[in-house]
């Protein structure tokens, strides 16, 4: 793939974050676009720090913590036709929010683009990549890429318009796991999602993460509420019954839910079957 300018009037750069003021710091220079700071009510001081050190960047701060809805609210407030996505912890290769966006232009279908993601100072291949390229969904023709039914918000680049034709990312799943929920309906909408090996994202994880077994318990609430809200009554039940039998983390996740099936059930709107049958190909089901 040919090299293209880095400066892109196309493309605005939106970072949730919450409680990571240092790390923040760190990594905003990195970043060749604009950039929309949502912060999720940090209590670090973090809006007040970003708006002292790198006055031109934009800080939506926020009085609750909405989780990944704060995306939602940066890619409203941007007004650019492509909005990549960063967490205060991850960051963009040089050159490649722009090379992203020509890809974007190129496939006009193409609603999400997964960008590949290199782990820690050794830079580790993300397992999740392996995945993406391996997709039982192979590469369509008007696809970059092999197709998905997922993505991992850190290192996705989304067009404005698809994106808040379905809503974004909502109040109700919030946070971890949230990419799910909009993948079915980006689909369901007739969207292309893609993995592009070619563009890289940098993810340097925080030391200030949830215990592995909160952020289980965090993934399947999402896991949950996905369910209910696009899922058909069955796979809904199946998806509890796994809850429950999986481990102590994935019940606590599935108790984590409940207060909010009420606001899922409000949103439910099943996926079309085709859909449904590309899930099941990418699990290894197709009956």
């Amino acid at each position: 793939m040919s090299p293209v300018p880095t400066a892109n009037p196309d493309v605005t750069l939106v970072v949730m974050s919450r409680d990571r003021r240092e790390e923040l710091l760190a990594s905003l220079p990195r970043h060749e676009a604009p950039v929309i700071l949502v912060d999720n009510a940090s209590t670090d001081g973090t809006a007040e720090a970003v708006r002292a050190a790198r006055p031109e960047v934009t800080v939506l701060g926020l009085e609750e913590n909405v989780g990944s809805y704060a995306r939602t609210m940066g890619v409203e407030h941007a007004g650019t036709p492509f909005v990549a996505f960063a967490d205060d912890d991850s960051w963009w290769a040089p050159g490649d929010l722009a090379r992203a966006a020509a890809v974007m232009r190129a496939h006009p279908r193409l609603a999400v683009l997964n960008a590949r993601i290199l782990v820690g100072p050794e830079e580790r291949l993300d397992p999740v990549c392996r995945e993406m390229a391996a997709s039982a969904l192979g590469t369509p023709a008007d696809l970059p890429g092999p197709a998905l039914l997922g993505f991992v918000a850190c290192g996705a680049m989304v067009r404005t318009e698809a994106f808040l034709q379905v809503g974004g990312f909502d109040r109700v799943v919030r946070f971890p796991g949230e990419e799910e929920r909009l993948a079915l309906d980006l689909a369901a909408a007739g969207w292309g999602i893609a993995y592009v090996d070619e563009v890289t994202v940098h993810h340097h994880p925080s030391p200030r993460r949830s215990a592995p077994e909160h952020r289980r318990a965090a993934i399947w609430r999402s896991r949950v509420l996905t369910a209910v809200m696009r899922q058909p009554a069955p796979e809904v039940g199946r998806v509890v019954l796994r809850a429950l039998r999986t481990g102590t983390a994935e019940r606590r996740g599935l108790v984590h839910a409940l207060p909010d099936v009420p606001a899922a059930l409000r949103a439910r709107r099943p996926v079309p079957e085709q859909v449904r049958a590309d899930l099941r190909l990418l699990a290894g089901d197709p009956a």
